[in-house]
């Protein structure tokens, strides 16, 4: 499998959602975060799009969100329980696993998922994460979690022009759950679960220590 024109196409996808405006509608909005949806074009299900304002530099947002082993996500992410490195391919492609706990009241069982992701750094200071599902040979599915598909999925940390102690940031998911899940748990729980997501990055960058 091609990772690295993958990572590169993942990337450009998430581009491209971040300036479609079109299709969107509004499931969830609070004062801290926007959420949105529109059928997905890569799988049978939709792309979620959460929209927030958190306050703390790019650099410090990132650092809670970086796609790293050992990073801050584990810790605040109440959705990532575990994140391994499995192979790295470039400086900012690399392959990895992440690890979910149940969910939902445990209607949603654990899950795992195998993704190549793209980090990259645009010239205006944006920051990004790029990831969607592949296949690798040390990580077949394992025994007691269900293995899950995300298709273009990532984190956008933008500046904000005169607010250099505020960062944008938009994130897209589009997973696909893997089991026998009615379409109906799904839908209810990204909405609420990328509210609360918002709310714990807030929390986390809040919490660092200036940089």
């Amino acid at each position: 499998m091609d990772y690295e024109h993958k990572a590169r196409a993942v990337g450009e996808c998430l581009l491209s959602y971040k300036r479609d405006e079109s299709g969107w509608r509004v499931c969830k909005k609070s004062n801290d975060v926007v959420v949105s949806w529109r059928p997905s074009s890569e799988f049978p299900g939709n792309v979620y799009k959460g929209e927030g304002i958190v306050s703390g530099c790019p650099e410090k947002v990132w650092e809670c969100l970086k796609p790293v082993t050992n990073g801050l996500r584990v810790k605040w992410d109440n959705n990532v329980k575990k994140f391994e490195l499995l192979e790295q391919i470039t400086e900012d492609i690399s392959i990895c696993r992440t690890v979910t706990p149940s969910a939902a009241m445990g209607i949603i069982a654990p899950r795992d998922f195998v993704d190549v992701i793209l980090v990259k750094q645009y010239e205006d200071g944006t920051i990004s994460s790029n990831a969607t599902n592949v296949s690798h040979p040390c990580c077949p599915p394992q025994s007691g979690y269900v293995r899950g598909f995300n298709h273009p999925c990532g984190c956008i940390c933008v500046p904000i022009s005169g607010e250099p102690n505020k960062t944008q940031v938009l994130s897209f998911f589009q997973t696909d759950l893997g089991g026998f899940l009615p379409r109906s748990v799904v839908d209810s729980f990204f909405p609420s679960s990328m509210a609360e997501f918002y709310s714990n990055l807030a929390n986390a960058v809040k919490s660092l220590k200036p940089l």
